[in-house]
């Protein structure tokens, strides 16, 4: 575990590193949201309580859209840059006879990852928000503040592994395709649809909806969202956190075994 955290916070260093796209980044997530905010007020407006969400919740919902979507990697990147790089030169090679856990090295960097876009593109465009526009806090008292709080960093860190595992498969599969971008593009397009970034899954028809909240990219955005928001408590917080974690667990899993088969094709190839 003690290399694993230092990987993270190496991780972690790297990205602070780069000052400049730090704050090119924090100002597109900010534009971004100031665009789709105004959009979402004027639909709101003429629809009020549109997918059971009122104005201050939708709102809200736009600027953690925005706070979440690099530190979730909602549109793929993080890890999935330099792992496919590596796949492409050939350099995976020399990474395969580290005697440590190829997946459990790559989940640690994208932790530190996101943890320090976390902080940066994460908390900085939410704070520009919330001084513009009314934005939704978890409310009620200290105690169910502070578990509202807790489930939603919970289901924060549960979501990056989802994110993870998806990311890592598609990098994976340029073992045989030598090429990973097509399956990257297809996977960016899935996570924008079907996490709820774009829009809450509450506003798609009924039944693709329905399936849309049971798919891991449902734990990308839209599971945190809720939380943050409190329209899921209890039971429904439960097992909101309960799906992200069988879709983590199942993925990583997945992961594995397609990672197996890809440190075999290396050694068939002579790699």
């Amino acid at each position: 575990m003690r290399l694993y955290a230092a990987v993270a916070r190496g991780s972690f260093r790297r990205y602070a590193t780069y000052r400049a796209a730090t704050w090119a980044g924090v100002f597109t997530n900010t534009v971004f949201g100031f665009f789709i905010a105004y959009t979402y007020r004027a639909l709101w407006e003429i629809r009020p309580h549109l997918g059971g969400y009122d104005l201050g919740a939708a709102l809200t919902y736009v600027w953690l859209g925005q706070s979440l979507m690099v530190p979730v990697a909602a549109m793929g990147g993080g890890i999935q840059d330099d792992l496919e790089a590596r796949i492409t030169s050939g350099d995976i090679a020399v990474d395969l006879y580290r005697p440590v856990d190829q997946q459990g090295w790559w989940l640690a960097a994208d932790l530190g990852r996101a943890g320090y876009h976390l902080l940066s593109r994460g908390v900085l465009p939410l704070a520009v928000g919330a001084l513009f526009f009314r934005l939704r806090m978890p409310a009620g008292g200290a105690a169910e503040a502070a578990l509202t709080w807790a489930g939603f960093l919970a289901s924060l860190v549960l979501a990056v592994v989802v994110s993870f595992a998806l990311r890592y498969m598609a990098s994976l599969t340029g073992f045989w395709l030598l090429d990973a971008r097509g399956v990257r593009q297809v996977t960016a397009v899935l996570g924008m649809f079907f996490s709820g970034f774009l829009l809450p899954l509450t506003l798609l028809p009924p039944a693709l909806g329905a399936v849309a909240q049971h798919l891991p990219w449902a734990g990308m955005v839209q599971i945190p969202e809720d939380v943050f928001l409190q329209r899921r408590t209890g039971g429904a917080l439960l097992s909101g956190l309960a799906l992200q974690l069988l879709w983590a667990l199942v993925l990583l899993g997945a992961g594995r075994l397609v990672q197996r088969a890809a440190a075999a094709k290396v050694v068939v190839q002579g790699g």
